[in-house]
Parts: structure tokens; C-alpha cells; sequence
């Protein structure tokens, strides 16, 4: 397989006199994340214990197949927990390679990653890389006889193989340390308004919502709604305090709130904000999201419901496959102070968790040297079929044979994942609008769904369903109904192509 660094090599499909052309180009790599994060001063404060411990842990290695975007669970071994019981009261998460460095978004990251203690999710990261550090005087016991288990989905942007490690740094308490004895302990309640299921999205397509802003569930139609699930809300069993959360969002994510519903009453508990350090705003993963406050802590009463929702930006872009979560921690009990939100409008005032990450630095977007696909010249009409094989659109790579796929108005191109068959699997591909001419560098922050009219193939390729990316379906048509023009596309797994 050869290399590949970020190299743009996306598809255009001129339409001109009536006639569809489509071509795939190549254009000069991204320079490589550099520089150390700026620091925020909102930048959330770690708590403070007498006898607490810093600890680093791994999971892995773990190999990463050429293009990978699929989702693997995995025992987490005694090795990568403490030895001794206590409470865990900050979690940090990352993902490096095996020298240690850490993999450029762009090229490698974690879609989403979720620690599983004894069945349950108990902390989770995504592209954001989301640092949880309690507020002072409470912690997730913990004892070795716990089952953890790994659940991921590693996202390779790029067709070259990898060995990574998932670490996470803990701030951990022994129980024997004098520290121990002012920490109550908590639970991880999860909230997600697509789950509980192992891959738990939903779309927000441009256009859809108010105002170029799209909330998912409230907006949606209820076909849309098909795809909320059972954890976005949950009815509380008894008077218990709430003490943390965060939200995790995808790139076109703004924000993810936190709501509570008593006796027909609703009033937000906290708004979790994704604060974009990305030059052209909510459109990559250059962004960290607030959590609360150290002071926020509120108490509920059994019965209360606890609703999460998610806003996206609908007005640029159309985003796939997105998701709106935010585990919360819980202290099932009403004696840790705090007030009722009916009462006292709990504090908004959210905290940064990380400041700007240097892996995110890859923007893209600048000079590919790429001609314009809408003045290319049109080809012939003989074309029905594009084969997507080893990573490029077969028959539309001008750096191959140069023969431009063709086809009249009111017919359509089948394309079809040659990639993803039985000897070869788990490699999906889509065929999604971007804006022409589409012929920029490849970054976090370019391309983007952003072509009119908006069409996206899903991700072409079989998985078992319900727990991965694939459409399980290897074939998908263009629209028959496309007028004609120039309409140009890229895979948004891959978006080299």
C-alpha cells in the first residue's frame, strides 16, 4: 500500500451541455501539528486530597487496518488499573502511537472511545479529548475486583496501517490515604440522546432546525426521531445530587444542554458550549467543550426527569453522523449541599476542560494547485459505473488513464466499495457534496458537506448492524433529478479521495 499524507485527491462532477463529467485530483500534503496548547484561564481546576496519586494507564496496542473506522470492544486488563481500592476523582484520556507521540486528528483519532465498569459506561472521550476532573469532595470508587472493558472506534483518515495505545490519566485517592475519608462517592448516569446503543447517531442536515441552528430531538420530524433512544432521558428514582457533566459533539456541534422536567416544568440545568479555537468556527474538531462549574452542584428529587438534547449548525454545512451525549456524575444522596434548580438557577458559567490541542493544527483549506473542475472539458458518455477501489474512484483519477466518467441528464452513476468485499473488509467510503470547486488541501476543517444540492452516500460497505458505520450496502446511485451544472464530491471517511 502506498503512502498517503493528507493528499486531496477528491472527485468532481462537471455537468455541461447536459452531460455529468466526473475526475478525482491530487494536491501537496498538510504540514504536520506543531507547538504546545494555549492555555486557557478557565481552564477547569483539578481537586486536591492528601494521599492522592497521579496515575498513567494504556490499553493495546491496538492495530489499526488501512482506512479503519469500525468499532472493537476489549477486556481491559488488571495491568492498566490500580492495585489497591480508592476513588478515582479526575479521568484524562488520549491516544498515541506506540513511541508516545500523539496522532494528528487528521490522519488518526478517536471517534469515540467508552470505559465500561462492570457492564456499565463510566467515562468516555471523542475527538475532543474531554478532561473530567470532579469538584472537590466527591470520586467513582473503585476496587480491583471491577470489570473494565474498552470500547472504540479508532477512525484511520488515511490508507496506512498503525499501532496505537488508548491511555488515561487518573487522579486516584487510596482508601488508606487521609484524603479518602471527604470523598462521597458517585456514579455515572449516561445521557445520550441517540443511545444506549454501540454506535448511537443521528444526522443534522443543512436547512433543517430554525435560524441555521438544528436541536436534535426537539426539531426533529419524527422520522428523525427514529434515531433518539432511551437514554436521553432519564426519570430520577430518588432525591439524589448531580455534580458534573460535560457534553460530547461532533464538528458542527455548538452546544448540548442539560434539562430537568418537574410537574410540567422544565428549566436547564447546564448548557455544556463547544468553544472553536477553528478559524473558520464549528466546523472541525479544533474545539474543547465546557463543563460545570466547581461550584455547580443540584439537587433532585425522585421523579424529576433529566432530559439532553444537542444543537448543531445548520446554516454551512450538512453534518453525518453526529452525536450529542453527556454523562453526568450522581451522588445518590441529598447531603453534599448544592440547591433545587426549581429554587436557584444553577450556575452556567462553564469551564474549559483543555486548552487548543497542537494535534488539531491541520486546518486544511489552503492552495491545492488543483484545476477547477467547472472548466474542465466534458467527456464522453459512456460511463455508468465507478469502481471505488484502493482508496480512489476508478475511472475519475486523472493522475490514471484520464478516461472522465460521463452521463446524461436524468441518469445516473452507480458507484460501487470494490474496497470493502470478501477479501478485504471493514473499509467504507461515501459520496458526499462538497462546494466547487472542492480542490483545496485536506484538513480538519476542509472539505466539508457543503455542495448544493446536498447528497451523501451513507458509508458503503457491510457490518454487523447497529454496531458500526456501514450502511451494509456496497452500491449507491447519484440523484437521477440533478439539473445540469457542476456537482462535485469527497469521502467524508476518507476525504483525501
Amino acid at each position: 500500500m502506498p503512502k498517503y499524507n493528507q493528499s486531496p485527491m477528491r472527485a468532481f462532477v462537471p455537468l455541461t451541455l447536459a452531460v455529468m463529467i466526473l475526475a478525482l485530483f491530487a494536491s501537496s500534503a498538510v504540514a504536520a501539528p506543531k507547538g504546545k496548547p494555549n492555555l486557557n484561564k478557565d481552564i477547569s481546576p483539578a481537586a486536591t486530597y492528601d494521599g492522592s496519586q497521579t496515575l498513567t494507564f494504556k490499553y493495546g496496542p491496538v492495530h489499526i487496518s488501512p482506512g479503519q473506522n469500525t468499532i472493537s470492544i476489549g477486556g481491559i486488563p488488571a495491568s492498566a488499573k490500580p492495585r489497591v481500592p480508592g476513588y478515582i476523582t479526575a479521568f484524562r484520556p488520549n491516544l498515541t502511537y506506540l513511541d508516545g507521540s500523539i496522532p494528528a486528528v487528521d490522519v488518526l483519532h478517536m471517534h469515540h472511545g467508552v470505559w465500561l465498569v462492570d457492564g456499565g459506561p463510566r467515562w468516555a472521550m471523542g475527538e475532543e479529548k474531554t478532561n473530567i476532573d470532579l469538584p472537590q469532595g466527591f470520586g467513582w470508587p473503585y476496587a480491583p475486583d471491577q470489570n473494565w472493558a474498552m470500547n472504540h472506534m479508532i477512525h484511520d483518515l488515511v490508507p496506512d496501517e498503525a499501532d496505537v495505545y488508548i491511555t488515561w490519566e487518573i487522579d486516584f485517592v487510596p482508601l488508606t490515604a487521609p484524603g479518602a475519608a471527604q470523598i462521597k462517592p458517585v456514579r455515572t448516569q449516561w445521557l445520550d440522546v441517540a443511545g444506549l446503543r454501540a454506535y448511537p447517531v443521528f444526522d443534522a442536515k443543512r436547512g433543517w432546525g430554525q435560524n441555521g441552528e438544528y436541536t436534535f430531538p426537539d426539531q426533529a420530524t419524527a422520522a428523525q426521531k427514529r434515531n433518539s433512544g432511551p437514554a436521553q432521558r432519564w426519570t430520577v428514582g430518588r432525591d439524589s445530587t448531580v455534580v458534573w457533566s460535560a457534553g460530547h459533539l461532533h464538528p458542527g456541534g455548538l452546544y448540548s444542554d442539560l434539562n430537568v422536567t418537574r410537574d410540567g416544568k422544565t428549566v436547564r440545568l447546564f448548557r455544556s458550549t463547544a468553544k472553536y479555537f477553528e478559524p473558520a468556527g464549528a466546523v472541525s474538531w479544533d474545539v474543547a467543550m465546557t463543563r460545570t462549574p466547581t461550584d455547580w452542584i443540584v439537587q433532585l428529587k425522585a421523579g424529576d426527569v433529566v432530559s439532553v438534547n444537542g444543537t448543531y449548525d445548520t446554516s454551512r454545512a450538512s453534518w453525518y453522523e453526529s452525536m450529542a451525549i453527556m454523562p453526568t456524575a450522581v451522588y445518590d444522596g441529598v447531603d453534599a449541599g448544592g440547591a433545587d434548580p426549581f429554587v436557584q438557577a444553577p450556575n452556567q458559567n462553564g469551564l474549559l476542560t483543555h486548552g487548543q490541542l497542537p494535534e488539531n493544527d491541520g486546518h486544511g483549506g489552503g492552495p491545492g494547485g488543483l484545476p477547477d473542475a467547472r472548466k474542465l472539458l466534458t467527456g464522453q458518455d459512456d460511463s455508468s459505473t465507478v469502481a471505488i477501489r484502493d482508496f480512489q474512484y476508478m475511472r475519475g483519477d486523472l493522475a490514471g488513464n484520464g478516461r472522465i466518467p460521463a452521463v446524461k441528464r436524468g441518469r445516473s452513476l452507480t458507484f460501487v466499495n470494490k474496497d470493502d468485499n470478501g477479501a478485504t473488509k471493514d473499509i467504507f467510503h461515501t459520496i458526499t457534496s462538497c462546494k466547487a470547486p472542492c480542490n483545496r488541501t485536506t484538513g480538519i476543517a476542509y472539505p466539508l458537506a457543503n455542495g448544493k444540492p446536498d447528497f451523501d452516500s451513507g458509508e458503503l460497505g457491510d457490518g454487523p448492524p447497529g454496531f458500526t458505520a456501514a450502511a451494509n450496502r456496497r452500491k449507491w446511485k447519484t440523484p437521477a433529478e440533478l439539473n445540469k451544472g457542476t456537482y462535485t464530491y469527497f469521502c467524508r471517511v476518507h476525504p483525501f479521495m
